[in-house]
């Protein structure tokens, strides 16, 4: 026998989480699952601990839900100067210790990494993706 639950009951993880920083709880992780709102901004570090850049946004498949690349800003100072490069999601590696992303990649890697020009997403297509998972060595 299953009982409804109460509403109130039933929130988001990101309502969670502030809910938890309000009271001065805090809320250990019973799962790999996050809010999208709380990927976006988040830090991306190289191996050696270097900050990087910060995920802006992801881009997901519509049809399959799967996260197919996180946006990435990377350089600039205060926001002037930022170049945004899409990152296949299969590169970043999540690690808990800096609550953050990992690439690992060398600085000429990412220098020449496609961008995204004008602030405007590519055309997503096959033939973009196959050239964008190819450059990350990324199996697409």
């Amino acid at each position: 026998m299953t009982a409804s639950a109460d509403p109130q009951d039933i929130v988001s993880p990101s309502m969670r989480d502030l809910e938890d920083q309000l009271t001065g709880r805090a809320m250990e992780p019973a799962h790999n699952l996050i809010a999208s709102d709380r990927v976006e901004g988040t830090k991306v570090y190289r191996p050696n601990g270097k900050r990087i850049g910060r995920i802006e946004h992801f881009m997901v498949d519509k049809v399959s839900g799967q996260v197919e690349y996180a946006v990435m800003s990377f350089g600039g100072f205060l926001g002037l100067g930022e170049e945004l490069r899409p990152v296949p999601w299969g590169a970043l590696e999540y690690d808990s210790d800096r609550e953050g992303y990992v690439v690992a990649a060398e600085d000429d890697t990412f220098r020449n990494s496609p961008f995204i020009e004008g602030g405007t997403a590519p055309e997503w297509d096959s033939a973009y993706a196959k050239q964008l998972y190819g450059y990350w060595g990324v199996p697409y």
